[in-house]
């Protein structure tokens, strides 16, 4: 079973973006960063930016944090599970950028 704990092990896994990168490769279709489906409308808005547009800061903060906890909990379970521990570091190094803007 996976446990929370798993994800502190991701800074050993992928220490940077770069190996995100060298793992996603250089395809068109990045399934962590920029999956197709998540900017299929007519106007190329990615979701991502429609969601943070829909939440005050606060509740996008917490949607970060929920995935980033689902796709460590479910990395285990899937087909991927490299893939899934990726996006999990996306959303939190996503939550780290809205964090440190406040700081900032």
């Amino acid at each position: 079973m996976t446990s929370p704990l798993d994800f502190m092990m991701l800074n050993d896994t992928v220490k940077d973006m770069e190996d995100l990168t060298a793992y996603v490769g250089s395809s068109s279709d990045d399934a962590v960063n920029h999956p197709k489906h998540y900017n299929h409308n007519e106007y190329g808005i990615e979701c991502i930016d429609a969601i943070q547009a829909s939440m005050s800061k606060e509740e996008f903060r917490g949607y970060l944090k929920g995935n980033a906890l689902k796709y460590q909990w479910r990395y285990g379970y899937k087909s991927k599970p490299e893939e899934d521990l990726l996006k999990a570091k996306w959303y939190l190094n996503k939550l780290i950028n809205e964090v440190k803007t406040d700081v900032d």
